[in-house]
């Protein structure tokens, strides 16, 4: 497989991430977009009703065998792996991160529910943080505190897209919200799975929304400690924030009710502008982070 098959896999998807490696120097860009490749790839995989869960296990089993093969500098079966191959001596990507990933993704065949924000939290690291600690070596970030930057970020991105995708996991049997916050908000686990949005789910919502608001301003608060260098090497992960951000937002506008109308997405010309403010705020400033403040 080559780049350009790497990049039309991201491209196809239609992912928020797509337009922020356009913002990178063309090699950067090429290793996000294979990284983002072997991510996409993964979680088709274990999303494949088609497929009993045994089987998708056996396929992740294989990745994860491939994968390993590849950190041993032999020639990988699969061809995002081989085209993986190359950065992770470039860029020193964590094999580690890598099997992270994995393990999210078999999390999904084992758990259809969270009891409470531990478990959940475990859950946004496999899946989120840890591709975030591999993009940021991707990005060149040389500051210590980038990788609490990268864990909050993607702590934030994934509670964001939990809160957005409850009508599409529900209907998988799938519920990631806290049974321990669905108790304390008095919502049934069938007038999720049913699709009903009551007040008392505004709440439940607005409590996961308040997490993941607390991730962006922490995110927000470790970038200004940051030198100049670094932030200008985040402009991605800060458009990909910005994106984030602004969903959450429009998910707050709609009271989280995402149980009827259209998904809440972004149109074109929203993400050129939060592209452009983005550019601007990190080339030329003043400098203001893209999410977590008013």
């Amino acid at each position: 497989m080559s780049a350009s098959v790497c990049q039309a896999i991201t491209r196809q998807s239609g992912s928020s991430f797509a337009p922020a490696f356009a913002l990178l120097p063309r090699p950067r860009a090429a290793a996000m977009a294979t990284l983002y490749a072997f991510c996409r790839e993964v979680d088709d995989v274990a999303d494949n009703d088609a497929l009993p869960p045994a089987e998708r296990r056996q396929a992740l089993a294989a990745w994860r065998e491939d994968l390993r093969r590849a950190v041993r500098g032999e020639a990988p079966h699969r061809p995002v792996l081989r085209e993986l191959q190359p950065h992770l001596t470039a860029y020193q990507l964590s094999p580690e991160h890598l099997e992270e990933i994995l393990a999210g993704c078999e999390m999904d065949l084992d758990l259809t529910r969270y009891p409470d924000w531990p478990a959940l939290d475990l859950y946004c690291h496999r899946v989120a943080a840890a591709v975030g600690l591999l993009s940021i070596r991707i990005f060149g970030c040389r500051h210590p505190q980038s990788t609490a930057y990268a864990e909050a970020l993607g702590r934030a991105f994934q509670l964001t897209n939990i809160l957005r995708d409850v009508r599409e996991d529900a209907a998988r049997g799938r519920i990631y919200l806290p049974q321990c916050e669905l108790a304390r908000h008095r919502v049934s686990e069938e007038e999720i799975l049913s699709g009903r949005y009551s007040p008392r789910y505004h709440a439940l919502a607005e409590s996961v929304a308040a997490r993941a608001r607390e991730s962006y301003g922490r995110a927000a608060a470790l970038l200004l400690v940051m030198p100049g260098e670094d932030r200008r090497a985040l402009i991605a992960a800060e458009l990909m924030g910005a994106v984030y951000w602004c969903l959450l937002g429009r998910l707050a506008a709609r009271g989280y009710d995402v149980f009827s109308g259209p998904r809440v997405r972004l149109n074109r010309a929203t993400k050129f502008y939060l592209t452009a403010r983005t550019w601007w705020r990190l080339r030329v400033g003043p400098f203001r982070p893209n999410y977590g403040v008013a």
